[in-house]
């Protein structure tokens, strides 16, 4: 057993030099991060611009994520920006990926960001450097993708921000060499011309596979989806309109999850779910429970399925030279393509084994899905390997936020000892609670891990003082969004916005809906259904306290 400490230069007041690899949104945010603790970063990027996942191009590159041509983002701009730089208010609720791209550069430019990016540069090896143990420094081998020149620098510190999305996942389907029909995963799909009238399947009803099913059925001759576990599927938009994830990311749900018995929380959202359209009619009610496994987040699934143009499937038993047999003994003849949808892997290939290693498709044993346990100098962290229930942009800068904090050791870990047991914890958790995937080996929800790193950073929320020096603030921040700009109130890295931004968030939510005046009608008020939750919540824990306490 022994302390994993981190190099605090104090002694000669040198600053830490940081490498920062990926200039994606963990990259950028990684970025200003270190600037904020004074670190000095240099960002690695092998494209020749910022934005990741998020900058779309026609051109599709092996180990290169990339979004779709019409891809929408799944969370409101509230839930999903960084804490200290709120989405612009003209933008919309939810995004299109080029206005995702745009409030990147837009992120870029306020920090100034761009200066700390090499761009074209290609990391070949994370090694340790001989006086690791001591320093805990690391020896980067870079290529310079214009000239082909490779060097190696030394560096204090190190981020990886690659993602997680970039490497295809791709199950091993009996029968699947002897298709004669065209096989694309959806990491190389961008749009969809070409597919006119043809025969689509496509294998994975996560968001990415229900996206690419409903686009392709309104141009093809006819698409089926295959599912084999079914799922949740749940719109963008929920009661009076509301954006989903600001109803239902609240402190107070989170506090109600803990105090109702589970089941009866489970059946509430389900029949939710059912009201909307009847998953058992329309063959997508899976066997598990709504929070054993991660729903999809889609408007058009029950059109299409009710238009016929949609079809779904059960999971795939082999496939045949032009179709294939699905697990129900049905046949599917004459499909000209398969779009497999099937995720992706985690892959780090520049990375020593020694440091850590992706075993049966999850990164093994990260502590608090960051920080490698068992290295003697806690400089390296790996941001973006958990899959969260819930936006992910904050997540990544709060991981972000942590890891500088670390580096500088004003941040101590715990002995190695006592972080393998959190990670073991942790993988029990995860076994009991969600269904048997390898995503499932990461998964984390929202504003349960954004405390517990914000309570390792010292920045989350203090509601017990809030409630007596701010009320009005602290009813929007319990009974409201638990928006990023919460986690800016306190400690370190506080942001003097953070007040104002929380208290304008719906303001910015559905001002851009306001479009064509009304004149005597009355909008909703925000307020009046802020004040109609609290006295619900309200009446509901004194009814329960009643009848159980």
């Amino acid at each position: 057993m022994y302390l994993v400490s981190s190099p605090v230069e104090e002694e000669n007041n040198l600053v830490m030099k940081v490498a920062v690899i990926g200039a994606g949104v963990s990259g950028l945010t990684a970025i200003k991060c270190c600037i904020d603790e004074g670190l000095e970063p240099i960002c690695f990027e092998r494209t020749d611009d910022i934005g990741g996942l998020w900058r779309y191009s026609d051109k599709v590159t092996e180990g290169q994520a990339c979004v779709m041509k019409s891809t929408i983002t799944n969370t409101s701009k509230e839930m999903m920006c960084f804490s200290d730089f709120p989405m612009p208010a003209e933008y919309p609720m939810y995004m299109h990926n080029s206005y995702v791209q745009k409030y990147l550069h837009l992120y870029a430019e306020k920090f100034s960001l761009r200066e700390y990016i090499q761009f074209e540069t290609e990391i070949l090896r994370v090694m340790k450097k001989d006086d690791f143990e001591q320093t805990g420094q690391w020896v980067i081998q870079l290529k310079d993708k214009k000239t082909d020149k490779v060097k190696e620098n030394i560096f204090d510190a190190v981020l990886v921000c690659t993602g997680r999305n970039s490497e295809k996942y791709v199950p091993n389907f009996p029968g699947l060499s002897n298709f004669k029909g065209e096989v694309v995963h959806s990491h190389d799909y961008r749009k969809p011309t070409g597919y006119e009238g043809k025969r689509v399947l496509v294998i994975g009803i996560g968001n990415t596979g229900s996206e690419i099913a409903v686009e392709l059925s309104a141009i093809a001759s006819q698409v089926f989806l295959s599912t084999g576990r079914g799922t949740w599927v749940f719109s963008r938009i929920t009661d009076y309109g509301m954006p989903i994830d600001m109803t239902s990311l609240k402190r107070i749900m989170m506090k109600l999850k803990k105090i109702l018995p589970q089941s009866l929380i489970e059946n509430l959202v389900e029949k939710k779910a059912n009201a909307r359209f009847d998953h058992t009619t329309y063959c997508l009610r899976p066997k598990h429970r709504v929070f054993a496994h991660s729903p999809t987040i889609n408007d058009e699934i029950p059109n299409r399925l009710a238009l016929g143009t949609l079809r779904v499937k059960t999971g795939v038993r082999t496939f045949t030279e032009n179709g294939l047999i699905f697990d129900d003994n049905t046949v599917e003849e004459n499909i000209d393509v398969v779009v497999l949808a099937t995720g992706y892997t985690f892959k780090f290939p520049f990375l020593d084994k020694s440091v850590t290693e992706v075993r049966e498709n999850h990164v093994d044993e990260l502590y608090k899905y960051i920080f490698p346990p068992k290295l003697e100098k806690s400089t390296l962290g790996i941001i973006g390997c958990a899959h969260v229930f819930g936006p992910s942009m904050p997540v990544l800068e709060m991981q972000c936020r942590l890891s500088t904090l670390v580096f500088q050791g004003k941040v101590n870990l715990p002995c190695c000892h006592d972080m393998m047991l959190d990670i073991k914890s942790k993988q029990e958790v995860l076994k009991e609670k969600y269904v048997k995937l390898h995503k499932h080996t990461v998964t984390v929800e929202y504003i349960e891990y954004m405390d517990e790193l914000a309570t390792l950073n010292g920045c989350r929320p203090d509601f017990g003082s809030l409630f007596w020096s701010d009320p009005k603030l602290a009813l929007n921040c319990y009974f409201g969004p638990c928006t990023p700009y919460q986690y800016r109130l306190h400690g370190p890295g506080k942001w003097d916005g953070a007040r104002k931004a929380i208290l304008t968030q719906w303001e910015r939510t559905l001002g851009p809906l306001k479009t064509r005046p009304l004149g005597f009608i009355e909008q909703p008020s925000q307020k009046n259904i802020l004040l109609f939750s609290f006295v619900f919540v309200v009446t509901i824990c004194y009814l329960l306290q009643a009848l159980f306490f």
